[in-house]
């Protein structure tokens, strides 16, 4: 029985953090999903994102403004996508780690792909006011806050595989959970998304992260099994 269990801890110890931190975490993102796809498309009468659009709306400022256009820029593909390419030359030419260059680019592109899906799949709208100007494309789930989660929490994966003093390692993942909560507020903030598609892109940010580290994970353990291609 004993050898049983670590059998499976091993296989579900994704990140390098406690397992129940993380399955507890992935169970909340499937949960909120499902309600925020049951508020949005299936009641009415929803108050949520008309209350966070005028709470957000208490702030508005010069100061703020430009704040918020940094942290968003943060979450476009001007910045995740030489992120990315950076961080896989990083995984290729100084760790030597061909797998962490894979998992970066497998996630970086079927985050991508998941996320046009889904935007196509549910058709929201997005806010008829933006604050500074109009944005095309869908609303739900919001782009920025479902990408910026698979990359900058995948970075906190890698924070956690490879520095060992438990001080930098948590003072490094706040850091980059601050930043993934500024760029979701920054969203809302410059009305290009509701509260509810914010909401949406970390939870599904979330689960995708999982998922995929998780699979990557058991084809790099079982990767001597492959048949050889001669």
């Amino acid at each position: 029985m004993t050898d049983v269990k670590k059998k499976w801890s091993g296989r579900l110890k994704i990140l390098g953090i406690d397992l129940s931190i993380v399955l507890l975490s992935f169970l909340a993102a499937v949960i909120i999903m499902i309600i925020l796809v049951k508020l949005v498309f299936f009641d009415t009468g929803n108050r949520l994102d008309a209350s966070a659009f005028a709470f957000m709306g208490r702030y508005v400022s010069d100061r703020s403004t430009r704040l918020m256009e940094f942290f968003t820029l943060l979450g476009s593909h001007r910045f995740l996508v030489p992120a990315n390419l950076l961080l896989i030359a990083y995984a290729i030419f100084i760790q030597k780690n061909t797998w962490l260059a894979i998992k970066v680019g497998a996630i970086g592109v079927s985050s991508l792909i998941l996320m046009f899906s889904l935007k196509a799949l549910f058709n929201r709208p997005r806010p008829a006011t933006p604050l500074l100007y109009e944005v095309p494309g869908l609303s739900f789930p919001s782009g920025h806050a479902f990408m910026s989660f698979t990359f900058f929490g995948l970075l906190i994966y890698i924070v956690f595989k490879e520095i060992n003093r438990p001080a930098v390692r948590y003072l490094l993942a706040v850091i980059l959970l601050v930043t993934i909560a500024m760029i979701g507020l920054s969203r809302i903030y410059l009305r290009v998304h509701y509260a509810t598609d914010v909401a949406a892109g970390f939870s599904l940010g979330m689960i995708w992260l999982v998922i995929s580290l998780y699979g990557l994970q058991m084809i790099e353990k079982n990767k001597a099994k492959l048949p050889q291609v001669d």
